[in-house]
């Protein structure tokens, strides 16, 4: 696991053939195919390079959860698992590294009048206000959540008021039991290299097409997996709302925040092995016998 732009996906093919294992994807965008460019889905030779899975097997339009992919996750290790001693799960999704490890715990079932009404408030006060409320009612969740997509924040809200308590505290209360054990890997730079790297790599996607990715995502505009950096930017500069060269600027700031989000969410894994990808080889992690 690690950050946007750190490197996983060069280091999980060294390590899945090192592993004997396909890479399990763990990451809330590269599910869907129509998402290429934007989301840094891993080129056709390295898809060549071993098995992958939610990978570009999904449409934008089919829908998904975290909770969902718990079940599909849980169910594909436990198939794999009859062939394999180790597996190989690389993402930078936070949630969906926790359903996987940990099971999403049971949620407190919340009023429709409540969400009625936190939409009405989202509608009329935009989601600054509901930001406020969530950094009083859970700081440890605001510092984590992508504060730009209203979805988890209002879903947040909506369970902090529910349940009387932080929605971080409900999410992670009671860890379900796995027939696996976890090594959490995690990847880092230093903070100068990293954003450097996010930089370059908007660049990059710029030139190899995103622009026309995100025009041909536009009628999906209202979905959720649209709502992400690198889309939701270049939608305000089709509405005239920004120049092009500020909507690339959006995004590499925004990128850059997303990335500081998660590595504030991998602190929280207090067994988790830290790598310096600045200078590291794959060669230095010892796998178990495949």
């Amino acid at each position: 696991m690690g950050p946007t732009g750190v490197g996983k996906t060069e280091l999980s093919i060294a390590l899945a053939r090192q592993a004997g294992s396909p890479v399990i994807s763990c990451d809330s965008r590269q599910l869907y195919r129509e998402l290429n460019v934007g989301v840094a889905r891993p080129s056709e030779e390295q898809l060549r390079a071993v098995p992958h899975y939610f990978i570009a097997d999904r449409s934008v339009q089919s829908g998904y959860s975290v909770g969902r992919y718990e079940q599909e996750a849980i169910a594909l290790l436990s198939e794999l698992f009859t062939r394999h001693n180790t597996l190989l799960m690389v993402g930078g999704s936070g949630l969906y590294i926790d359903a996987v490890c940990y099971g999403m715990d049971n949620m407190p079932e919340v009023d429709s009048e409540l969400r009625a009404t936190l939409m009405r408030r989202l509608s009329l006060e935009g989601v600054d206000g509901l930001r406020r409320e969530l950094r009083i009612l859970d700081p440890d969740y605001y510092s984590a959540v992508d504060l730009k997509n209203p979805a988890r924040v209002v879903r947040a809200l909506e369970v902090c008021l529910t349940a009387g308590k932080p929605f971080s505290k409900i999410r992670r209360n009671v860890p379900k039991n796995r027939s696996f054990s976890v090594r959490f890997l995690a990847l880092t730079r230093s903070r100068a290299t990293l954003y450097e790297r996010i930089n370059a790599r908007v660049d990059r996607m710029m030139e190899q097409g995103l622009l026309e990715e995100a025009r041909q995502m536009l009628p999906y505009r209202h979905l959720n997996a649209l709502k992400t950096v690198g889309y939701r930017e270049l939608f305000r500069y089709f509405d005239g709302e920004i120049t092009l060269h500020q909507a690339v600027e959006l995004i590499k700031r925004n990128t850059r925040r997303y990335a500081k989000r998660q590595l504030t969410w991998f602190a929280r894994y207090e067994d988790a092995e830290w790598i310096d990808a600045d200078n590291f080889s794959p060669a230095a992690i010892a796998i178990p016998d495949a």
